[in-house]
């Protein structure tokens, strides 16, 4: 290790003001020493430096180990270091909010079908090409309301596009400056530093202006997006006037150099969002930085090793020669570790496990049930049991799947997917055992739920309790591992010839009735029919059932009822507070 002196270099330089305590600390260890001789009570002062009593020098030795251990944590608490490491430096990607215009002018038509249609278009673009950093959406017209919050996840963002429109909100209006005030309100609850306001509408005011100056003060750049045309368009006022809306560009710039942003007009293709900069996220002024950055490298750990000798003086004598003998033993002694999965001492058995799950889950989907198996097996989960349960099901190991499946439940109880495929395979296996099992897994029925790589909790099949039919497999009627007769020669047994047309015929005949017969003889068996599960309920199941289906209509299913009812709440809040 070379230091260069001369580069030396505190990293927290203001840790030396506890040498100021090393005084402190010497004068009581001399009070405490001259109050705890027990000499002082039984030998009259002038005599006590004529008695011959070992010691002294041990007394002397621990205050000085003392004082320092004190300097040494001192000076590594200071960051000692004396040379600098290239450190990439952090660039915070500013956010951005935008505000759109749903005043009753957004349904002119100037910009054909509407400028509502060519706004959305135009958001959907922007969320779609837009390389990283938080969005959030603000609408407005009297008022501004919140749509979605500063989020990385543009899709979320978009999926309330298409319900935007004037009829979302709960008054008329085109108050600008309350967007931008409220957009600055959200900017500051994430706790960023900086951001960006991108409003979209077709004029502004005074009022607008002073928003977006404010809106600068605070770091927060405001653009504008003009949305219509100069000639404009005739539209239908919220009160059922008829009106003429245009755009008014003049307005608009003012804004936007207002709060140091850019302005552009509405265009067919993103030229508008590149030349206002949306599109690629800013960064701080404080944050960017061009390139890597030096930082100095704290050495501060190398003195802990003689501090921890040092403390040793603390407990027992002849620590030092303690410790240095199990430091050198150390290495003899213990076992050398064993790597885990993927080559590192860091892996926890849950994550082992998790990566078993997911080669089983690929083998699985590949067809190769042999080796989903193996990758299943051990691992003591509701997903592994579940998952091995399928592996076996398909391989026509019936009896090993359903206790697989057992197990699963166990873990889980009322595991969905685990209770259909038990009952799909208990019904097979009743239907006729398998007389041998197959060498590679096919012709086998599929449990009718796919294999879970986390909790085992998939969408069960359509039919939960029957095994679907697939191509070159058996149909429910047949029993389990012959292979499904059909027109195709694929799916034929090897080395039949194909039969005539009245035999295909009576096959085809034989085989419905022996599909019918199945699917009667599960649904007795499994209760696998709504009907049947409903009567089969308690009245207290059926009473829960009916509670949470009546409770599930009124959830609103579409977006933009859920928007005008949360609009509607919020102006119905502000006008208590007086807002």
């Amino acid at each position: 290790m070379n230091i260069d002196w001369n580069a030396l270099h505190l990293v927290r330089p203001q840790a030396l003001w506890l040498l100021l305590a090393l005084p402190l600390i010497a004068a009581l260890w001399y009070w405490r020493r001259r109050r705890g001789s027990a000499w002082h009570s039984a030998v009259d002062a002038h005599l006590l430096r004529h008695l011959l009593v070992a010691g002294g020098q041990r007394a002397w030795g621990g205050v000085i180990a003392l004082l320092l251990g004190w300097t040494l944590a001192v000076v590594a608490l200071a960051g000692p270091s004396w040379r600098q490491v290239a450190q990439p430096l952090w660039q915070s990607p500013a956010p951005l909010v935008v505000a759109l215009d749903l005043s009753s002018r957004v349904t002119a038509t100037d910009l054909p079908p509407s400028r509502l249609l060519q706004a959305r278009a135009k958001l959907a673009a922007l969320l779609r090409e837009r390389k990283g950093g938080e969005v959030a959406l603000l609408v407005y017209a009297d008022d501004a309301y919140t749509v979605a919050p500063l989020t990385a996840d543009t899709a979320n963002v978009a999926l309330y596009l298409d319900a935007l429109g004037p009829d979302v909100m709960p008054r008329d209006g085109q108050q600008a400056e309350r967007a931008l005030d409220a957009a600055v309100l959200l900017l500051q609850q994430s706790g960023a530093r900086s951001g960006d306001i991108l409003l979209l509408t077709d004029r502004a005011d005074a009022a607008a202006s002073s928003a977006a100056t404010a809106a600068r003060r605070q770091g927060v750049t405001v653009s504008v997006l003009g949305v219509g045309t100069p000639t404009g368009a005739a539209y239908r006022s919220g009160d059922g006037q008829i009106a003429q809306a245009r755009l008014d560009e003049a307005s608009l710039r003012a804004v936007a150099s207002a709060g140091g942003g850019q302005y552009a007009r509405m265009a067919n293709d993103d030229g508008d969002l590149r030349a206002l900069g949306v599109l690629t996220p800013k960064t701080s002024v404080d944050d960017r930085r061009d390139g890597n950055g030096m930082a100095w490298r704290d050495e501060g750990f190398w003195l802990l090793p003689p501090l921890m000798l040092l403390s040793l003086w603390a407990f027992r004598r002849r620590g030092l020669a303690v410790v240095l003998v199990a430091c050198l033993a150390a290495p003899l002694a213990l076992p050398t570790p064993a790597y885990a999965a993927e080559g590192t001492w860091w892996t926890r058995a849950d994550q082992v496990d998790q990566q078993a799950l997911a080669a089983g889950v690929e083998a699985y989907r590949r067809g190769d049930f042999k080796a989903a198996q193996a990758q299943f097996d051990g691992i003591d989960s509701d997903a592994g049991w579940y998952n091995l349960g399928n592996a076996l099901a398909r391989q026509g190991q019936y009896d090993a799947a359903i206790e697989a499946y057992d197990k699963a439940l166990r873990k889980t109880p009322g595991m969905p997917d685990a209770v259909a495929n038990r009952a799909a395979v208990d019904a097979a296996r009743k239907r006729k055992p398998p007389s041998s099992p197959p060498k590679d897994g096919q012709g086998k029925q599929p449990p009718t739920s796919p294999p879970s790589q986390g909790q085992g909790q998939g969408q069960p099949g359509k039919d939960a309790g029957q095994p679907p039919k697939q191509p070159g497999q058996q149909s429910p009627g047949q029993p389990p591992g012959t292979p499904a007769q059909g027109k195709d020669k694929d799916t034929q047994g090897a080395g039949n010839p194909d039969p005539n047309p009245a035999a295909q015929a009576q096959a085809d005949a034989a085989q419905r009735q022996q599909m019918q017969q199945a699917l009667q003889r599960q649904g007795k068996d499994g209760k696998d029919t709504p009907a049947q599960r409903q009567a089969a309920e308690t009245p207290q199941q059926r009473e829960q059932r009916q509670a949470v289906e009546a409770w599930m209509r009124r959830v609103p299913d579409d977006p933009g009822s859920l928007l005008r009812a949360k609009f509607q709440l919020e102006n119905e809040r502000r006008k208590r507070e007086g807002r």
